[in-house]
This record gives C-alpha cells, structure tokens and sequence, in this order.
C-alpha cells in the first residue's frame, strides 16, 4: 500500500478512545471529558487490522488514546489482534498509571512492548503538567513493565519551555540507570497549546544544548523507520542512556512517514496534523465489508500530503499522537 508520493504505509496507529485519566496541559483541552460514544468495538478492530495485515501489508500496529487503558476491554483488544498472523509489532502508548497493576496481563494477552509518557521527574512538576499527583505509579509501572517483559520500554516527554526543559537531564540520567530509551518531542501547534506554541516551544537543537553539560559524546544510531532522530548518548559520569529527538517541527520527517491514524470513531486520519479524510464506520458496521473498506482507505491513502501542515486540526486525546 503506497500513498501519491510512493511512502509505503506499514504502520497503524489505533486510538482506542479519547479518554484519560490524566490531563496533560499539551493533549487535553479542558472541555474534554472521558465520555467516548460510538468507539470501535473489539470485533470490528479486529476486522480492520486483520485487513490492513493481511491485504495490505502493514506490520506495526500501536495502540494509542486518549489512553487505551481507559477502556475495558483492552485486554480481549490485545488478544484479538496478537492473534493476526503476519503481525510483526503490536505495542501501546500509555500514561502508565495503570502499568503496575496490569503490565503482566498485557503481556500474557500478547503485546509486545509498551511506550510511557514520562514528561517530569519532579513530582510537582509532573502534577502540574499532567494533573494529576501519579509519579510513583508512573515510576512503579515503568518497573512493572521492565519486568514483564514489554520491551524495549521508551520513555515519551514533551519538553515545553518554563515547564519541564530543566527536567532533560534528570531524564536521561534517569533513562541511563533503568536501561531504556528516550525521545524528547518538540510541541506541535496542535490542541491546547495551538495558540501558545511560539512561547512554549523548545527545538531539538536547544534541548541537545541543554543536554551538553551531562553529555560528553553522541554517537548517531541506525534511523531505520522510527520517527526519533536516536543517539547513543555517553553521560560524563560513565553512564550511557539511547535518547532520541521527534522533531516535527524544526526537521520534519515526513519524507518518510509510513503510517496512517485511525480514530476510535472510525475516523481516517492519514496524517497527525491534518484533518480526517473519510469515516471508516459505514464499511465497518453493521458488518465489515472489505470492498467499502478499500475505497475509504484509498481515498484517504490518496489525500496523505507530501508535508504536515503548519497546524494541526484536532487535539492529541482524539487522535492519540
């Protein structure tokens, strides 16, 4: 499956639902609430995926929200797609509140491995930006997910300046001694932030600057087909720590973008900041209908602009980054 400009999409990008028990000051504006009607059924997303595998060629699917573990029935979600011969990735995005108690069942389910919004190590800091006072269930769930075998875990931080661009090092330092990786974003103009994203927003080579006084040498690792620019970054105190920079905005990588967005209301986003092309629900519903399918899909495949746009048009919560 190729977009007009020859990108082959392998990649899947699956909101689960628009809700979350936090509400970090970037994602989630603050009319949004955790009512999600009309959401994707387990069975239709299995149908979906099992299509876009098995006739399409996609092999990575990651499940994102909101946060996906708001739902339910994220557990039969996860078996059902593990269970999709030919795909190769089956990962998750979560805030990580809910990874101590549940990282074993995600992973006996069949997901593969997991990424955690960590955007602070300060615990002030961290209510601050996400609303809620949870760092040590972060922290414990990052464990929790370590040893449960959801690996490689990365750690997610949106670095906002006057917010959380003094927790960089900390972060690292932090990245170093559990073993995984990190990718610092740049804002986005997108969501609650739209109208602020000149102020609040910290380019990568700003970050590295800051990054300097604990980093003595970046050594440049493989690109392959993550987003991440990735280093092997050796700390002046002997430590190493993989850190990655998503830079959407100071150098894109649109170039090489794989994947298209599903929204959990059927909505087909083939990019992150663009609108939605089409609503994949009327070939999904009352029964799956591949044919209807294909045409939604090709239509939207065919709408994937060569760039992003300046602006983003949704918020993160909806369409889940």
């Amino acid at each position: 499956m190729e977009d007009a400009q020859g990108r082959a999409i392998r990649y899947l990008r699956l909101s689960l639902t628009p809700a979350c028990h936090m509400r970090c000051v970037y994602c989630r504006p603050a009319f949004h609430t955790n009512h999600a009607p009309g959401m994707l059924t387990p069975d239709e997303i299995e149908r979906v995926v099992a299509h876009l595998v098995g006739q399409h060629g996609v092999r990575k699917v990651r499940l994102t929200g909101g946060d996906p573990t708001a739902r339910g029935d994220l557990l039969e979600i996860i078996a059902r797609l593990a269970r999709i011969d030919g795909l190769d990735d089956l990962a998750m995005t979560t805030n990580g509140l809910s990874l101590a108690a549940h990282a074993r069942e995600y992973a006996a389910a069949g997901l593969g491995r997991v990424n955690v919004s960590l955007d602070a190590l300060d615990p002030a800091r961290f209510a601050a930006m996400t609303g809620v006072d949870g760092l040590d269930r972060v922290l414990r769930g990052i464990d929790a997910a370590l040893d449960a075998g959801l690996t490689p875990v990365k750690l997610n931080t949106v670095i906002l300046r006057e917010q959380n661009e003094s927790q960089l090092p900390a972060l690292t330092r932090f990245a170093a001694a559990k073993g995984v990786a990190v990718r610092f974003i740049e804002l986005m103009p997108m969501g609650p932030l739209g109208d602020e994203w000149a102020d609040r927003y910290v380019p990568a080579d700003e970050m590295r600057s800051i990054l300097n006084d604990i980093v003595q040498r970046w050594t440049p690792l493989p690109q392959g087909s993550d987003s991440a620019k990735m280093f092997r970054a050796r700390l002046r105190d002997g430590g190493e720590a993989d850190i990655g920079f998503i830079t959407p905005m100071s150098c894109n990588f649109c170039s090489a973008c794989n994947r298209i967005r599903i929204a959990s209301d059927g909505s087909l986003y083939p990019c992150l900041m663009d609108r939605p092309t089409a609503s994949i629900l009327d070939a999904v519903r009352p029964r799956f209908d591949p044919g209807a399918f294909d045409n939604v899909l090709i239509e939207g495949i065919a709408g994937k602009a060569p760039e992003h746009p300046s602006r983003g048009f949704v918020t993160m919560t909806i369409i889940g980054g």
